[in-house]
């Protein structure tokens, strides 16, 4: 089983991080710190609990003002680049709020190896117009993290982070930064351009699929930004983007021989087989997937797609087997009682069979 995320900050991580403190600013009482961190509530917390629990203790310690914790903090050094250093942008966020010309430039020395990609959306609610300014000018920053923190940081719904409901209604002030952004050359950069795009087309799904239609054929990374932020579009199997990716209605394709085991236990996987067939000359171009019509505590169903392929087929028959975990996970509880498997082609269900599922 994979290392959960929260684990990073170990014992050893941080005792580290308080000596190093402590070399910065000899009076800091890393003892103090250390007992703060692990208290009783410490097992009990998350990721982002752990990365604001960090700041909070952290702030317990420092001296102040906030100003002079900020130049304390800043000269932490980072040999590696990643996650567990998100406790720093969290520190402003926490305290700097009130202070827009002292945590700026942090959240941007911060981003460099610890994104503030969470940390500067309750700037940018509360000082919409600096903010979105400020974004596009590190959209045209050499630095590719501060580049992609423009375009990551005013997505509308980014994950485990608080929304941005301003841009959720209306994205017309995060679209000019997208369009300086698309042909970034970073992949890095490029990928965070097409997730929010795929936000926006949650709530704005037109104004994506004319900026889909305006993109593609451009250039060939920009036809990967545009394919991967259409990515719910194509789930939804909408026509238009459907048509542009080159998905022709599935009019000559049939699903032959669905099996589909009868009953499943929580904890174990549904099997399923299908083949698909043509009397064409070929399958073509396709978009497989299938759904699973999981039954919800309210004695409902509610579908989830999942992609199978994406392929140009010159046989005229495809067999595919699959398996679908029932295994419980955070994001998904389950429940027993009648399911359903459904074949999905080029957003089109051509073949569906129903399965129970039983408790353990």
């Amino acid at each position: 089983m994979a290392e959960l995320l929260k684990n990073v900050y170990t014992r050893e991580f941080i005792t580290a991080l308080a000596q190093q403190l402590t070399a910065i600013f000899p009076a800091f009482d890393k003892d103090k710190f250390q007992h703060l961190i692990f208290d009783d509530t410490w097992q009990q917390k998350e990721l982002k609990a752990r990365m604001n629990h960090i700041a909070q203790c952290l702030h317990q310690v420092l001296p102040g003002p906030y100003h002079h914790n900020l130049e304390l903090l800043k000269q932490i050094k980072v040999e590696q680049a990643g996650f567990e250093y998100m406790f720093l942008p969290a520190y402003v966020e926490l305290y700097g709020l009130e202070d827009y010309v002292a945590s700026i430039p942090a959240l941007a020395h911060f981003t460099e190896f610890a994104s503030s990609e969470f940390a500067v959306r309750p700037f940018i609610i509360k000082y919409p117009k600096q903010m979105m300014a400020q974004m596009a000018l590190w959209a045209r920053m050499d630095n590719k993290h501060l580049r992609r923190l423009a375009s990551e940081g005013c997505r509308p719904r980014l994950p485990w982070a608080m929304a941005l409901p301003a841009f959720k209604q209306d994205p017309a002030q995060v679209l000019p930064i997208l369009e300086v952004l698309k042909d970034d050359p970073s992949e890095y950069v490029r990928r965070s351009v097409a997730n929010n795009l795929n936000d926006i087309a949650k709530d704005n799904p037109k104004q994506v699929i004319a900026i889909a239609k305006r993109w593609f054929g451009q250039t060939e990374n920009t036809d990967r930004l545009i394919k991967h932020a259409c990515r719910t579009l194509l789930k939804k199997a909408d026509p238009e983007i459907l048509t542009l990716f080159g998905f022709a209605p599935p009019k000559a394709i049939e699903v032959t021989a669905l099996k589909v085991q009868k009953q499943v236990t929580m904890g174990d996987k549904l099997s399923f087989s299908f083949t698909l067939a043509t009397k064409a000359q070929a399958l073509g171009k396709l978009r497989i997937e299938y759904a699973i019509d999981y039954m919800k505590s309210n004695g409902k169903q509610a579908r989830k797609i999942f992609k199978i392929a994406e392929a140009d087929y010159n046989d005229r028959q495809k067999a595919i087997t699959r398996e679908q975990s029932f295994k419980a996970i955070s994001t998904r509880k389950h429940y027993p009682g009648a399911h359903a498997v459904a074949v999905i082609i080029n957003g089109e269900e051509l073949a569906a069979d129903k399965f129970i599922l039983t408790a353990a």
